[in-house]
């Protein structure tokens, strides 16, 4: 660091500061006026990481200024103002050659962000490819431009080597500034900016992931189109069956132990929980043992019932162990099955659950909140079951006391309160997700289930015990999920 610091050794000199401004994460920038002490402003990161030197002096009045600009340049946003710079009027191929921006003009054009082998971005960027040579094909004034956020030039070469379409130069300071004036947040992300240079949305990415390269019929994702390609959607889903998410081509089967192949026409007529999962994530192994409890009481009653595990693991070994705990049935580890089942349910992070029913029809996209709330009293997981759960708690609610106190919140009282048919919350004592009805302290956000709140003595659930795997790369696992980064 180039500045001066507060000695290390004067602890009291830095809580002191701690204190005064507040501060309850780091990195935290304030900013004061060395004449006055006026604080400019106690949350200075985003200013300096948004508008870096350009915000100083980081005054409230500087700060209007800039978004005043900002407001200013996308009401008069061309497409030369988004890709181009002073120095700069050009964009590259991936052979190196220089394509002037005013050969855009008129165009539909994609800014693709992109990062070289993030998982979620390669996938997408896939399908963007098949989606842009069929608009070409068809006569579509449409071109892509990705937005490299790669840190160094072979990353950036690797990545763009395989796309079709055109680049901002690796480096150009135009890439981070995009990020910012696009509030970019997630990955992967697809801009797309109108014949007249103005942004027509912020993010197709979502409607290419959900449609596939089906998308392409919905170009340029106008209300309009948008309605068609939710009617064909509508369509498809109608006319699904456990077939056709099961079957491809000889792959008519799935797995019992010890690799006894088993017909996928044997389940037909059953509601069956396809299960997202792999021995690597953490909440997957903490979760497994409430599955298998749940998935023997229900086959206790309803032997038109299965689950069937596609396995997220990287290797054999681990597959198998993960698989020989539970009783039910799987694909194989290395299964072409398993990326359309992925795709089709837009799975995201595991361990998911998606109930189809006896019809071959998707009754349930998250089966797992299901089971967690209700336990094997969720099955058939219907919305019908669910309307006559809900019945049930409301009716056992009207002999719950209306106001209670807790040993775990002493400091007020909590007060019965329905969450909505379909609110869910967080028990702050036995920490499981719970829904409907809870006891509350709006103060605090403490929140209990009432079988926690009323019960004499607290109950505390099992913990998972087994060692716990490294996340693989473009996996964060966080609380009860492991999600794509």
């Amino acid at each position: 660091m180039p500045w001066l610091a507060v000695p290390f050794s004067d602890s009291e000199g830095r809580e002191g500061l701690n204190d005064r401004f507040k501060v309850s994460g780091i990195p935290n920038l304030v900013i004061l006026d060395a004449k006055t002490g006026e604080v400019y402003t106690d949350d200075g990161v985003p200013f300096v990481s948004e508008y870096g030197v350009e915000a100083y002096p980081f005054t409230p009045e500087r700060i209007i200024e800039l978004k005043e600009q900002e407001k200013a340049a996308k009401a008069n946003q061309t497409i030369q103002s988004v890709l181009g710079t002073s120095t700069r009027d050009y964009l590259i191929s991936n052979k190196g050659d220089k394509v002037p921006i005013s050969e855009l003009e008129g165009k539909y054009v994609g800014l693709c962000f992109v990062v070289n082998g993030y998982g979620p971005v390669v996938e997408f960027t896939d399908v963007l490819a098949k989606i842009y040579e069929k608009l070409k094909e068809v006569g579509e004034k449409f071109e892509v431009v990705a937005v490299s956020l790669d840190s160094d030039e072979s990353s950036f070469n690797g990545s763009f080597a395989k796309m079709p379409w055109l680049a901002i130069p690796r480096g150009d300071k135009m890439c981070e500034k995009l990020v910012s004036y696009f509030e970019l947040s997630s990955l992967p992300t697809l801009v797309l900016i109108g014949t007249d240079g103005k942004t027509l949305n912020t993010n197709v990415a979502d409607i290419i992931e959900e449609h596939g390269f089906d998308a392409w019929e919905g170009f340029p994702f106008s209300s309009e189109k948008l309605e068609i390609l939710a009617e064909k959607a509508k369509a498809k889903a109608a006319s699904q069956t456990l077939e056709s998410l099961l079957i491809s081509g000889d792959l008519n089967f799935v797995i019992g132990k010890e690799g006894a192949k088993i017909p996928v026409s044997e389940l037909v007529g059953k509601t069956v929980l396809l299960y997202f999962s792999a021995k690597w994530c953490g909440p997957c192994r903490a979760f497994l043992p409430t599955l298998v409890k749940e998935y023997n009481k229900i086959k206790e009653k309803n032997s038109d019932f299965e689950i069937v595990f596609i396995s997220s693991d990287r290797d054999q070994n681990s597959f198998d162990e993960f698989f020989s705990e539970m009783p039910w049935m799987a694909l194989p580890l290395e299964d072409e099955r398993k990326a359309f089942l992925k795709k089709t349910f837009r799975i995201r992070g595991i361990p998911s659950l998606v109930a189809i029913g006896p019809t071959g029809q998707t009754v349930s996209k998250d089966a797992k909140a299901q089971l967690m709330l209700h336990g094997a009293d969720a099955f058939p997981f219907t919305e019908e079951r669910l309307d006559e759960l809900q019945k049930e708690l409301d009716e056992m609610a009207k002999g719950w006391p209306e106001k209670l106190k807790h040993e775990l919140h002493e400091e007020h009282e909590l007060v019965l309160l329905r969450r909505g048919p379909r609110g869910t919350y967080g028990c702050d004592g036995c920490e499981e997700m719970g829904s409907s009805w809870s006891y509350r302290c709006d103060e605090c956000d403490f929140d209990l289930h009432p079988k926690c709140a009323l019960a004499k003595e607290e109950k505390k659930g099992e913990e998972d015990g087994k060692a716990a795997e490294e996340a693989p790369a473009g996996y964060v696992c966080e609380g009860d999920v492991c999600r794509k980064a």
